[in-house]
Order: structure tokens, then C-alpha cells, then sequence
């Protein structure tokens, strides 16, 4: 998991792409963080990708850089104790000035059944698995 975690701080954007219906929704995302042994990612409950997600938990993000891609499948489960969105806001002082650990907004979702893909044009792929 740190692995994963290093690979989409390094690259810096990725990609999580949620369902709407029958319509896949793909949008930038930059935060991921580990706390307490899981992998966290951050959004606001008034966007739509969190509706996408409340309705249905199953997401994929890819992220690339330097010839090599990460793509990571599995449902994201909201934890909404203040410590942990204030330890997300810790890992990312820019989202300061939109959210708060104390506002209704903030939402940190962790990975659940979690399966992370490294791939290359030259090598073979690699799998982890995390829960």
C-alpha cells in the first residue's frame, strides 16, 4: 500500500472514475494518504462524484508517470471522524482554504477490497492486493 500511495504522490494527478447511471465519470483527484493502515482519498460531499460513489462504491483510479501506470480498483467507504479529515488536511494544506475537519462538506473515503496494478509497455504487470 505505501508503494501505491508513493506512486500517486509522485505522479501528483490521477484519475477516479465513478458511474453515474450507465455513464462512466472520470475526473482528476490528487490527494492520497495513508492513516491508520488504510489509503485515504479526499473530496467534497456537495460534488458529484461523491453522489456517484454513495450510490455506487466501486471506483478505479490510474495515474502514470515515468513510463509506468498504476491503475487501483475497489469501493471506497467514507469514514467521517474529524481526525481523520484533519489528518487528511494536515497531508494537504492547499485544501485549507475549501475545507474543514469541522464543516459538513469534507469527505475522506478509504480503499476497500482494494487491487493496484503497476503496468509498463515493457514489463509484465504486477498486483497487490489490500484491504
Amino acid at each position: 500500500m505505501e508503494r501505491v500511495e508513493k506512486f500517486l504522490k509522485e505522479a501528483g494527478t490521477y484519475y477516479l472514475a465513478t458511474v453515474e447511471g450507465d455513464q462512466p465519470r472520470v475526473r482528476p483527484f490528487g490527494t492520497a494518504h495513508i492513516i491508520d493502515g488504510k489509503l485515504y482519498i479526499q473530496t467534497g460531499k456537495s460534488k458529484d462524484v461523491s453522489k456517484q460513489i454513495h450510490k455506487n462504491p466501486k471506483v478505479e483510479v490510474c495515474a502514470f508517470k515515468d513510463g509506468q501506470w498504476l491503475r487501483v480498483a475497489g469501493e471506497l467507504v467514507s469514514d467521517d471522524r474529524r481526525e481523520i479529515k484533519q489528518a487528511m488536511l494536515d497531508a494537504y494544506p492547499s485544501l485549507q482554504n475549501m475545507y474543514s475537519a469541522d464543516d459538513d462538506n469534507t469527505e475522506v473515503l478509504y480503499f476497500k477490497n482494494a487491487v493496484a496494478t503497476f503496468s509498463s509497455f515493457t514489463d509484465a504487470p504486477e498486483t497487490i492486493k489490500f484491504s
